[in-house]
């Protein structure tokens, strides 16, 4: 008799261990799987409803596509500046336009290959009707032909009363895309076009005097 209710004793007492391990087994796997999911819907609430590089709209592409070779064209006229002026002034602020504007072009090119859109053309060709009369401050085939011959302080007078115009093209341009932009990036650039440029003009003006 001892010997059988010592037995029982000890069966019970395994039992309730049993159970009691089942439990905290069971709890802890219910309190690890709350914390997965937890984690798992703060993860998703947490990322991104889309790409930011996905949101654009008409505006946001017309405005790569017509920066691109307005672009491209003040980095030509920046170029023009080796071997035609001694002018330290002109010289630096060439540099520091086409510094500014190639890498500019490399991020207008990409964004409209995101946006499945044509590839950029850099000729002037493809703003056709938008030349510095139509106030897209671009240069005619004719500006640039007298620019190429001219030199010296000549050079810089026409350099500097040229990129002038240029630049107030782009900050008309760029300002448009501000207030008519979906695309939070170009929208960005065009706020950088917009005070860079407006920089620049305010230097060119007091370098003509």
């Amino acid at each position: 008799m001892h010997i059988t209710t010592r037995t029982a004793t000890v069966l019970a007492a395994a039992a309730i261990g049993v159970a009691l391990v089942a439990g905290c087994s069971d709890e802890g796997s219910s309190s690890m799987e709350g914390h997965s999911m937890g984690s798992s819907t703060a993860m998703e609430s947490s990322a991104p409803s889309a790409d930011a590089a996905a949101d654009f709209s008409d505006a946001d592409v017309m405005f790569a596509t017509m920066m691109y070779p307005h672009h491209a064209q003040a980095v030509e006229m920046a170029d023009m500046v080796e071997g035609r002026t001694t002018n330290p002034d002109v010289i630096a602020l060439a540099g520091e336009i086409s510094a500014a504007q190639q890498p500019e072009m490399d991020q207008l090119a990409s964004w409209l290959s995101q946006w499945g859109q044509p590839a950029p053309s850099s000729d002037a060709s493809s703003m056709e009707g938008m030349d510095h009369g139509s106030g897209s401050g671009m240069m005619t085939a004719q500006d640039m032909e007298s620019l190429m011959t001219a030199s010296g302080p000549d050079f810089d007078r026409q350099w500097l009363t040229m990129m002038i115009e240029h630049h107030r093209g782009a900050v008309t341009m760029a300002e448009k895309e501000i207030a008519d932009g979906e695309n939070p990036d170009a929208v960005a650039l065009a706020r950088t076009i917009v005070e860079t440029q407006n920089e620049e003009i305010a230097r060119m003006q007091q370098l003509l005097g």
